[in-house]
């Protein structure tokens, strides 16, 4: 089977490396193809993966349907050269219009509930895989699985933290920091959303470096006064750095999940929210979620210092962690099956929902 992976930004691909590499060994041949967005490029040839990149994306509303255009027949082109036989990804309406044009089929995970991309590629989609909290009704075509996308790279099935980090970030045994994450604000999606004001970021800082060390990662240019605590680690050790944070907060709810699933606790604010991450919090208290509003800024900042004087505040983030994970499958494992049996895994699941609990495995 020849499988083309559309990967529109950083996080799909640790979505999707493990199964990638568990499919490839089981004799598969994979391609990736991207846009140059972030450190996308970065993560694809540290990982070695073979990969296309359709140039940079664009951002006006004019560059956004001409990139349309532009994009579909590259991903056309590049499909057809490759001989692709299957289209996965998460969400790209790329790999959707493709595969409809080539009569193959794609799969698609979804985990944003964006519906304006939704619209787009969902009526060329032949399954669309979903956490089981997801609250969005997608059609006859959606699958639910009991688990989160960063359960795909950061079980402990797959994942294993590196140390190294510590000295890389000049950490001293003992000491403490926390990581703040803020997000650039220029997606389609992103029109309703102002973020954490500055007069905030600055108080976060000062409030929590009485506690512990403060790091800043920004997909934004920071302001100058925030400019000393601003990350310089190669993307792949991102993990490493939040494995061993003593907290994570800010505005990524991609970064708060992969927090909560390492056992970290994450505070994270947005006007819209995550599913998953009020599921987080509902359940298994490993989320604090907030809104942007002026005075939850103000309750995030208090929450983030009433967690950071807990003396084991660690211990007791990976007890409520290891709850979880008891709760979940291994995603990986399910992907990697549902793709490879595809369409009778599609139907095996419409069928019996339960199926998936046989990737319910015990944490190595």
């Amino acid at each position: 089977m020849r499988i083309i992976c559309d990967a529109g930004h950083p996080a799909h691909i640790h979505l999707f490396k493990n199964v990638l590499w568990q499919l490839e060994k089981s004799g598969h041949r994979y391609l990736v193809t991207t846009r140059d967005k972030e450190v996308t490029l970065d993560l694809l040839r540290k990982y070695d993966m073979e990969h296309v990149s359709f140039g940079h994306r664009y951002m006006s509303v004019f560059g956004k349907a001409y990139g349309l255009f532009k994009f579909d027949s590259k991903m056309l082109s590049v499909a057809r050269r490759f001989n692709a036989d299957i289209f996965i990804s998460h969400g790209s309406m790329y790999a959707a219009h493709a595969a409809s044009f080539l009569n193959r089929p794609h799969i698609s995970t979804e985990d944003t509930g964006n519906m304006e991309q939704i619209w787009l590629y969902k009526p060329f989609t032949k399954a669309i895989l979903t956490s089981k909290c997801f609250d969005r009704d997608l059609g006859s075509n959606q699958i639910r699985y009991d688990g989160y996308h960063e359960l795909a790279y950061l079980h402990p099935n797959y994942y294993t933290p590196n140390p190294d980090v510590l000295n890389i970030m000049g950490i001293r045994a003992g000491e403490r920091y926390v990581i703040l994450r803020f997000v650039s604000w220029r997606a389609s999606h992103d029109l309703v959303h102002a973020g954490i004001s500055a007069q905030n970021k600055l108080k976060a800082v000062r409030e929590f470096s009485k506690h512990a060390r403060v790091y800043i990662s920004s997909e934004a240019r920071l302001e100058d006064d925030l400019l000393p605590y601003q990350m310089s680690l190669t993307p792949e050790m991102m993990h490493d750095a939040l494995n061993y944070a003593s907290m994570l907060y800010g505005e990524s709810g991609t970064m708060a999940s992969e927090s909560a699933v390492l056992g970290t606790p994450a505070i994270f604010l947005d006007n819209v929210g995550r599913y998953y991450t009020r599921e987080l919090e509902k359940q298994y208290g490993l989320v604090y979620n907030y809104t942007e509003s002026p005075i939850d800024q103000e309750r995030s900042i208090e929450r983030g210092v009433e967690l950071l004087k807990k003396v084991d505040l660690k211990k007791e983030f990976t007890v409520k962690r290891n709850t979880m994970l008891s709760h979940k499958i291994d995603v990986t494992a399910f992907l990697r099956w549902f793709i490879e049996n595809y369409p009778s895994s599609h139907d095996l699941m419409r069928r019996d929902p339960d199926f998936q609990l046989r990737f319910k495995e015990k944490v190595i």
